[in-house]
């Protein structure tokens, strides 16, 4: 079985192809149960298991899997599901085996490999990509130790060093982007389309500007509802964006739809009624909420998930030193992960000896057994019990020791006595 790890990220792709390779919430269990049967068919011959994390900034496969090449079957499955040219996607995939894929994930969970160094919703992602996968019956013995592992090295990199400190979050960018075009967010109307997590930390540090007026726009009123009514706003149902789309300086949209949710004939119609007054729009959604031609209008300036990467990278020189120590401390733990995956080679014959032990000692215990029912001394029972255990035991390595030859016979010599304990 061989442990893996196969994706991009915002180092490797652009978003445009990040977009088409995303999996929407509900494709998720679809995926992990997909790329298992994508392994059984493809020669597995042992239950894989698989793990899908997938986020505005990257998509990833997590696999175990006993079959040749697995990390080029992985690749062409991601291909397959989201019917893309195999050769447009192998480019933009890294491809990482064993202690590799342990390493990634580490660094993944403990925000080391976000476009925000330090970021912490990366590590909520990624516990949620576990459930879903153990739902979806993913998860075995290693993908479950391998996350659990994950989980703690995260945890003990973001308590023991200052890896999250003076990192500058999506939502503290937008803000600072908005500040180039806006001289004063105080006198701006803002809107927020969706009303997740990063919503709702995009809302938190808008609303530290104290914006003219909040309005969140979701597909469901009232989750939108309790969010706005946090931040002294109103809440609106997505179907009335088109008639009031124009009355917004700012808009920050991240939703989880596959499809985009604002058109380039819808912003152009804003633009004409706000008589060219700029709008500033942000998408941090992966698909893009967004329609990439909007760009491309005159007083809109819009940015997305790739657009703010130069804005987050600030204060870099400043976590110089909290990359090392995480990295020393993620470092420690992937040799311990490994050193157990190693160990789970040699269950099967430890598995092996425990039943050929007890097969030897449920014999030999019947045939003690018969001994005392003919009525055999108890200690002659006892004696021929012992010898027979002993015998079957020795009849192993002394048969081995006799027809080995040269080298072989010289390393058995060296190999029994320290399995068995005996002195020389």
């Amino acid at each position: 079985m061989q442990l893996l790890a196969v994706g991009l990220n915002h180092t490797t792709a652009p978003v445009s192809l990040r977009e088409k390779v995303a999996f929407s919430p509900e494709q998720i269990s679809q995926a992990v149960v997909g790329a298992r049967s994508w392994f059984a068919r493809n020669g597995s011959t042992q239950a894989s298991e698989t793990a899908v994390l997938s986020t505005c900034n990257r998509t990833e496969l997590y696999a175990v899997a006993d079959v040749d090449n697995p990390i080029d079957m992985t690749a062409h499955f991601l291909a397959d599901f989201h019917k893309l040219p195999y050769a447009d996607l192998r480019h933009h995939l890294y491809t990482l085996p064993q202690d590799n894929a342990v390493r990634h994930a580490f660094r993944v969970a403990s925000g080391l490999d976000s476009m925000v160094l330090g970021e912490p919703q990366i590590l909520g992602q990624m516990k949620e990509a576990v459930r879903q996968a153990d739902e979806a019956g993913g998860l075995g013995t290693y993908l479950h130790q391998l996350f659990q592992r994950t989980f703690a090295v995260a945890k003990e990199v973001r308590s023991t060093t200052e890896i999250g400190a003076h990192s500058v979050s999506m939502a503290a960018a937008a803000v600072r982007l908005s500040q180039r075009i806006f001289d004063k967010i105080a006198d701006q109307k803002v809107l927020f389309i969706g009303a997740g997590e990063m919503i709702e930390l995009c809302a938190t540090h808008f609303a530290a500007q104290n914006p003219k007026n909040i309005t969140i726009a979701n597909r469901t009123l009232e989750r939108g509802e309790t969010l706005a009514n946090r931040f002294g706003g109103k809440a609106i149902r997505l179907a009335e964006l088109p008639n009031c789309l124009h009355e917004f300086d700012i808009i920050i949209s991240c939703t989880a739809s596959s499809l985009p949710i604002i058109g380039l004939g819808l912003v152009e119609r804003a633009i004409k009624t706000r008589k060219h007054r700029p709008i500033f729009m942000v998408d941090l959604a992966v698909p893009r909420d967004i329609e990439s031609e909007v760009a491309q209008l005159d007083d809109v300036f819009l940015y997305t998930v790739d657009d703010l990467a130069s804005v987050v990278q600030s204060g870099l020189e400043n976590r110089h030193a909290a990359v090392a120590q995480a990295e020393a401390i993620i470092e420690t733990r992937v040799q311990s992960f490994m050193h157990w995956v190693d160990g789970r080679h040699v269950v099967p014959v430890i598995q092996d000896l425990h039943e050929t032990s007890e097969q030897v000692r449920q014999h030999e215990l019947e045939r003690a057994r018969k001994m005392l029912a003919r009525g055999d001394d108890i200690e002659a029972v006892l004696e021929a019990l012992s010898k027979g255990i002993t015998a079957k035991f020795l009849h192993g390595p002394q048969q081995a020791l006799h027809q080995a030859q040269g080298e072989e016979r010289a390393h058995l010599v060296r190999l029994l006595p320290q399995l068995f304990r005996t002195k020389r």
